[in-house]
């Protein structure tokens, strides 16, 4: 059995006929972690959302090493967007966040997303928890002020923008090139200045001239040399699969947030380093491990083990928990098969991104953070039960999944609920579940294709399809 998942692990990673969709799922996911779920939605951001997701598919398709997209994603330059003659797809990380109050977004969300420390917090106070001072965070920040954005106009129905790096002068009526500092000021009023220096004390440079110092470039390098750099990705891919990463949250590996297994993050971020960062790699190890293949069922042995109950996970059971937004989205599609007579990626893209945008609000912190309406919540609800996906996911068109169900006269009714139950759940219908259909059955007296639809719909709207389990 173990050779068999093995096998199987191997072909969704490595067989060509699912790099496409392992481009497109993995594009999704860290396309809403580099610029969130509504980034480049917005009227005034200079971001290209198929821009950034150019960028990823290509990256994921290609196999492209991780250490490799992040050197490349946090020195980028050049246009967002695709077509022009500098494009770079990269670019849409920072587009947005370097010109946002002193580049406070692009040194919080790079420190964040790259090294897992949340060093924003270190603003405007010393860290209440750790040795972190305030000026750790300017420090940090000083690396990103030779880099800025530039909105270029449109380019037909697209924004234009460009990244670019610029000499810095410093802060100050004194300023002088050759030390470029910039001033902060503590919370008793005394102002200091700040040179970049990485969050372990390597300083580079102080020059403003690019030519002399790129300090994107230099804080690039930085971050992978950085022994947080692997464990942060390791942490949030585990948090992917396993629904909890060794901290809470995921990208938070200060020192004032001791991880619930040490050891076994250190070992895998070693593992994962010494494979140079292959990300198939590293999501072959995590879902061949004893704790994803576990039961999501409690036993007498596990029951104790419930995170939701403020407990630190010990991933003696898999967790139950709902789909992502996006990943019922991809479900529904495939599990109706609405998505075969889909168009070109962009334009599945697109109609995706306006489905999502239904739960997504952004709101303005140092962090750029996001909020969604999504788990359990009333509009969720409501697109479940009756919105435009589920119509479509339901209908009786021609064409449709219950219409070719209902024409196909190879299918006996037992088999055409069967396939239902399998579509949707992954197994055959209970007795019960039999009895009930044909009570929907009599009670629409007769009509298949109606009485399909209504199985359908319970089958879609049940805690069964919705949570990972």
């Amino acid at each position: 059995e173990d050779d068999k998942k093995q096998k199987l692990v191997e072909k969704l990673l490595y067989d060509d006929n699912y790099t496409e969709e392992f481009a497109r799922n993995w594009t999704t996911l860290w396309t809403n972690i580099l610029i969130g779920r509504t980034g480049g939605t917005d009227n005034n951001s200079m971001i290209s959302r198929p821009g950034m997701q150019k960028y990823l598919r290509d990256s994921f398709a290609r196999n492209k090493s991780y250490d490799r997209m992040v050197y490349e994603l946090i020195t980028a330059s050049g246009s967002t967007t695709p077509g022009e003659d500098d494009f770079n797809g990269a670019t849409n990380f920072l587009i947005d966040k370097v010109n946002e109050e002193k580049a406070s977004l692009a040194t919080a969300a790079t420190t964040k997303i790259f090294l897992g420390l949340q060093v924003q917090c270190t603003q405007c106070h010393n860290h209440p928890f750790n040795n972190w001072k305030q000026e750790t965070y300017w420090r940090m920040n000083a690396f990103f002020r030779q880099v800025r954005a530039f909105g270029g106009g449109m380019r037909g129905d697209m924004v234009s923008a460009r990244l670019v790096d610029q000499d810095f002068r410093g802060e100050g009526p004194g300023a002088r090139m050759e030390e470029a500092e910039i001033f902060f000021e503590l919370r008793n009023g005394i102002v200091k200045q700040a040179f970049p220096t990485f969050i372990d004390g390597t300083e580079i440079d102080r020059s403003g001239y690019v030519n002399v110092v790129n300090r994107r470039v230099e804080f690039a390098k930085l971050v992978l040399e950085s022994e947080f750099m692997p464990k942060a990705l390791v942490n949030r891919m585990w948090g992917h699969f396993m629904g909890y990463g060794f901290t809470k949250p995921v990208d938070d590996l200060g020192p004032h947030n001791i991880p619930n297994n040490p050891e076994l993050l250190d070992f895998l971020a070693e593992e994962f380093r010494t494979s140079e960062y292959d990300m198939r790699q590293l999501i072959s190890w995590i879902v061949l491990s004893k704790p994803y293949q576990l039961s999501s069922e409690q036993n007498s042995s596990n029951e104790s083990d419930d995170p939701l109950l403020g407990q630190q996970p010990r991933f003696s059971q898999f967790y139950l928990r709902q789909m992502q937004a996006e990943q019922l989205y991809e479900s529904l599609l495939i599990a109706t098969q609405a998505g075969e007579s889909r168009g070109s990626y962009e334009e599945q893209e697109q109609l995706k991104s306006r489905w999502l945008q239904q739960f997504s609000q952004a709101f303005g912190t140092d962090e750029g953070d996001e909020t969604t309406s999504f788990n359990g919540t009333i509009p969720q609800v409501l697109m479940m039960f009756n919105g435009d996906l589920m119509r479509t996911a339901i209908s009786t068109d021609r064409g449709s999944l219950i219409d070719r169900l209902v024409r196909d006269d190879s299918m006996s009714d037992k088999e055409r609920l069967e396939y239902l139950f399998l579509a949707g759940l992954s197994r055959e219908p209970s007795r019960e579940e039999s009895e009930i259909f044909k009570q929907i059955y009599h009670a629409r007296e007769g009509n298949l294709s109606e009485s399909l639809r209504d199985m359908w719909w319970i089958i879609l709207n049940t805690n069964e399809f919705i949570f990972n389990h």
